[in-house]
This record gives structure tokens, sequence and C-alpha cells, in this order.
């Protein structure tokens, strides 16, 4: 830190930091300061932690070129073995992308480069294996120290947005026009863009701190959920209201009482286009999307939808259909905070249920072989719209098969309670099924 204070290595810190930090503090028109107040004081000393390894490797037009190579010459006498070694380790370290496996917790864990390929690697690590799941991706350097492969202190977990935009970078800066291809990157070459690593994990952390992606369904339209409610008029029954509604064609009965409203079926076979953003629909067997839900309450008739485009186009309907048998409806309109918000807390040691565990995880795995076993003959979107079994088929669809695994496996093992059925799931039956599972590594 002392040699860092010096004038001539503070102004080249300030270019590298420059290079990781100045796209995005102009972006946002912020000072870093503001990244710790939006990300937390920790996860801004991981950052600059990033910025100071990715310093410690570069030559500069100053006397020394390398601050470690200088240090050491200047001071490498006060140090231990074990820091010496360290300290020379990150000066040749390159930052990559690595996908972590067989991780025991404590102790260790398997590395594999998702750029440069090769065999996994064994990283001793305390801390990190705490908290990280079997396929986790993570940006970090790896460094060999007294026969031992660690990890250094700047390491960033890697969501599935800010992986395709640090591939997008890399194709951009060594790929071949016109291909989608990852390049081969030399350790060289990776060393130079160590800055891309820390920008893209940057550019996507703040866009999910500074708000999640609109909550939408299926149309499109914002999540609001409405109840709108009917009073019947005077003398009508619930068995008059009954009988109009299941003369709709676009009702569904599911019992005496209670209606699916159901979207037209597409004509010709065309696909809905699908929301950007969180989609939240119900769908029946047949593929139908349910727009709503219709239920008789006393003297009341409900429509329950989830945007304020489907209120209005329900309500016409039923007023069109139902005519003067209801009057003049009311509306409650609530917004998935609100929605979250009347939920009753949890007494401090409340059981979450009264089912027994063992049972709780029977039935929560049976159900989840059932849509599984459905699932492989159904198109997935990361297999480019294919079947899990017709991906599989071949080479370049089995590595999409293996990455679309991980990724079930990865989402189920991050349940925040390690004992809940979800997380205790095995998905081995599924590689073994799809003969990938010599990918599982």
């Amino acid at each position: 830190m002392k040699f860092l204070a010096r004038e001539e290595w503070r102004g080249c810190f300030e270019q590298v930091f420059d290079d990781h930090f100045g796209p995005v503090l102009e972006a946002g028109d912020m000072e870093f300061d503001d990244l710790a107040e939006i990300l937390s004081d920790d996860w801004a000393m991981t950052l600059w932690g990033c910025v100071f390894e990715d310093f410690l490797t570069q030559e500069f037009d100053v006397q020394g070129g390398n601050i470690v190579d200088e240090y050491l010459k200047r001071r490498g006498w006060k140090e231990g073995t074990q820091t010496k070694a360290y300290m020379k380790a990150l000066r040749i370290s390159v930052m990559s992308l690595y996908e972590v496996s067989d991780i025991v917790p404590g102790k260790s864990l398997m590395a594999r480069d998702l750029i440069r390929g090769g065999e996994p690697i064994a990283v001793s690590e305390g801390t990190a294996t705490l908290t990280l799941k079997q396929w986790d991706r993570i940006a970090a350097r790896i460094v060999p120290v007294l026969g031992k492969n660690i990890f250094a202190g700047g390491l960033l977990p890697y969501t599935p947005q800010a992986i395709d935009a640090l591939f997008d970078g890399l194709r951009q800066v060594f790929g071949k026009k016109g291909t989608k291809k990852l390049p081969a990157v030399a350790d060289q070459d990776l060393q130079s863009v160590a800055s891309m690593f820390t920008l893209s994990w940057l550019f996507d952390t703040l866009d999910r701190a500074m708000g999640l992606p609109p909550m939408q369904n299926s149309d499109g339209d914002d999540l609001m959920f409405h109840d709108v409610r009917f009073p019947l008029a005077n003398g009508v029954t619930q068995k008059d209201i009954a009988t109009r509604v299941n003369a709709i064609s676009a009702m569904a009965q599911e019992n005496a009482k209670f209606w699916n409203w159901l979207e037209d079926k597409p004509k010709g076979g065309k696909k809905v286009k699908q929301a950007d953003g969180l989609s939240f629909d119900a769908t029946m067997d047949n593929g139908q999307r349910v727009l709503g839900n219709v239920e008789l309450k006393g003297r009341f008739l409900h429509l329950s939808t989830n945007s304020a485009a489907r209120a209005q186009k329900g309500t016409v309907l039923i007023r069109k259909e139902l005519g003067d048998l209801v009057r003049t409806p009311l509306t409650d309109i609530r917004t998935i905070e609100q929605m979250m918000a009347e939920r009753p807390p949890r007494e401090h040691g409340e059981a979450a249920s009264e089912v027994p565990p063992e049972i709780a995880e029977q039935v929560v795995h049976q159900f989840m072989d059932r849509q599984y076993r459905e699932t492989l003959d159904q198109p997935v979107g990361m297999l480019g719209n294919k079947t899990p079994r017709q991906a599989a088929k071949s080479a370049a669809g089995r590595q999409k098969v293996s990455e679309w695994l991980k990724y079930l496996e990865n989402q189920s093992a991050s349940q925040p309670d390690p004992a809940d059925p979800m997380a205790t799931y095995s998905f081995e039956w599924m590689w073994k099924e799809l003969g990938v599972q010599d990918l599982r590594r």
C-alpha cells in the first residue's frame, strides 16, 4: 500500500481503475462511493480488489515497470516464503470465468475454465465453499501457492445475463465477424481485458440492484391484481348466474361456483408472443392460458385477473353475457408489493407446514419427477426450442443439454434452506436418461 501511494504508481493505478469503473460511473453519473451505497461496502471492496489484482499484473512505462517486481526487489526480504509466492503468482495471474462443482464446504472445490477450457482444477478454498452451489459460475483468479491452488481476493458470482454480456465482449474483441462461437483466447490476451469481467458484472448487478425487471403476464401487461365484484340483481339466484356463465364459451367450469376464464384458441396454430421480463400466467393441460377466474361468493360474482387490460376485457364480457342479472361492479386493485405486505408474518417458531418433512419431500420429488419427465419431450428455449431428447442427438446439442441441466440443478440448489425438498432433489436420472452423464463435471 505504501508503494501504491507513490506518485508514479498512483498514476498507473488510476489508469487501471478507470478501465474497470469509468464506463459504469459515467453511465450512471456516479462516484465510486455511490457503488458502496448501492451494492454494500463489502462488494465495493471486492471490486476494488479486482482492480488492484489486475494492476499487479501490468507493465507500465515507469521505473521498475511492474509494482510486484519492484516491491520484491526492494522489500522482498521483509516477507515470508508464502507471501512472496503469493505475490509472484498474482503477478502472472489471469482473470477467467469458472464453473464450480464437487464442493466440499470449508475445504475445496473443482473449477472448470469456461473460456480457456481444459480439465477442472482442484482449488483449496474455505470461505467461498460455504456459500457457492453446484454449477455456480464465478469470475476469479486461481493462483498456485506452495503446491496448492487458491482463489485470489476478487471473486465475482456471475448470472447467465452477465455471462452473455462478457462473452459478447470477448467475441467482439477476439472473435471473427459473423460467428457466435467463443474464440480461443491466449492467457496474455485474456489478461489484457480483465476490466471486461468487472464491467459485465457491474452492469448486470446494478441493473438488478436498481430495480427488478417488470413483472408481467404473457400479454406483456404489468402485473396489477384486479378483483371485480358484480353484485347480483334483486331476485337473481346463484343458479341463474351459473347457468349464464356456463353458456360463455371462454369459461371452463371447475365446480358449481368456480370457472377458469380461458384465452381464445390461437388461430392457425400461431403462438402467443411471450412478454419480456418475468412472466406470470397459469395454463390448462391443453396449453390454453388462464386469463382470470370467476367465482360466486354469496351475493357477488367475482372476476379476478392480473392486469388492468384483462380486467376491462373480462368486465365487458360479463356485462354483455349476464346483462341485468348483475349490477354495476366494484373493483379492488392491488400491486405485488401490496399483496406481499398483506401476507401475515409467521410467528417465531411456527411450523411452516403440518406435513412431516419426509412426506413433504417425497411428494415434491414425485411431482418434480413427473414434471421433468414431461419436459424431456417439450421444446426448451435454452435448447433452441428443441426438446431435450432431440437436442441430445448432436454433439453441439449435448453440450447445450448439459448446460441446461446444470442450470436446473443450480436453481434447485439455491433454495435458502438446504433441507428444502427442492434443494434435495437429484437430477442424476435426467443426465442418464439423456445420455450426457459424461458431461456432468
